[in-house]
């Protein structure tokens, strides 16, 4: 570490666990969100990295002009404008793999849940119904004999295919490009790959490519017995569009973990008897994200000790400059 603790402003909320590993190794210095009028002319001059858990955009990193690093808590890091950072030449980590078997396993979760009916079966039982008025209702649906199409095949994708695996399902997936040595069925649009499967799984990052992908043809393509489950971002589901296939039996049922406007859910899914909702738990276990906190600090140890973040995402490949 050189000479003099680098200063690591953290902009609004962040994981417990950072902020209290942070002291340790840097000055921490805290405003209450990612707002360039929070800024002092002293915070301006002498921070060199950031800590943030949600947005950062473009006018905030400018007010730094001695930035060097931004540690992003989680993997997904649309909330960061990695692109500007790049033109900057400023690094940009996640926290890819840690949180990667935990999501997996939530998602398998939510398809069960969903299809079974699993949550209304518990709530049957504790609200006495079980007793008063009998069994609950059979499950129209069923996990055996379905065709899972995974829209996205990264590290969590994978992770889910190999759960899929498991249960004896048929898998195909819809990536821009096939990924080499996987017997799974590649479809170029998602489109077609809807047409081919029952049930859909999306785990793609939020991006502008993405937004409401997942819209009204695709929900139509999926078909009547279809089931959407969602644990990647909620910008690429057209919640409108999905609530209308729900109602009108386009489609049978649908399990989402995450929403456009969390921590808001539209009036529209939740009155429906057909929809598994989660409030974004994807990676909600106390130990995942103790790694993911980890992680973040080990980032910018790694980056002022060595001249190398652990993690960087593909838009910053750099390492670090001395004088």
């Amino acid at each position: 570490m050189p000479h003099g603790r680098p200063r690591i402003l953290v902009p609004g909320r962040m994981s417990k666990r950072v902020l209290d590993r942070l002291p340790d190794h840097f000055a921490p210095v805290f405003v209450a969100a990612a707002d360039p009028a929070l800024i002092t002319a002293g915070m301006a001059s002498s921070v060199s990295g950031v800590a943030v858990q949600g947005k950062l955009p473009a006018d905030f990193m400018d007010a730094f002009p001695s930035l060097e690093i931004i540690a992003n808590f989680g993997v997904g890091y649309d909330g960061v404008d990695a692109a500007h950072a790049a033109k900057r030449g400023v690094v940009v980590t996640n926290t890819p793999d840690v949180l990667t078997e935990e999501v997996a396993d939530t998602a398998i979760g939510l398809l069960i849940n969903t299809v079974r009916q699993l949550p209304a079966a518990e709530q049957w039982l504790r609200q006495g119904r079980w007793a008063k008025e009998g069994a609950f209702a059979l499950s129209p649906l069923t996990l055996r004999g379905r065709t899972v199409g995974l829209y996205g095949l990264g590290r969590i994708g994978l992770a889910i295919a190999r759960r899929l695996e498991s249960f004896g399902l048929s898998i195909a997936y819809h990536t821009r490009t096939p990924r080499p040595g996987l017997f799974y069925r590649h479809f170029s649009t998602l489109k077609a790959m809807a047409e081919a499967v029952d049930t859909i799984i999306v785990i793609v990052p939020g991006t502008e490519a993405t937004r409401r992908t997942v819209n009204a043809e695709v929900l139509q393509a999926l078909g009547p017995q279809g089931v959407l489950i969602n644990v990647g971002r909620g910008t690429t589901v057209d919640e409108a569009a999905l609530a209308d296939a729900l109602q009108r039996g386009v489609i049978a049922a649908a399990g989402l973990d995450v929403f456009e406007n969390e921590p808001y859910v539209p009036d529209a899914l939740l009155a429906l008897p057909t929809v598994s909702l989660l409030p974004h738990v994807g990676s909600a276990s106390q130990a995942t994200r103790n790694a993911m906190a980890d992680l973040v600090v080990d980032n910018l140890i790694a980056w002022f000790e060595t001249g190398a973040a652990l993690t960087p995402v593909d838009e910053t490949p750099f390492t670090r400059k001395t004088a």
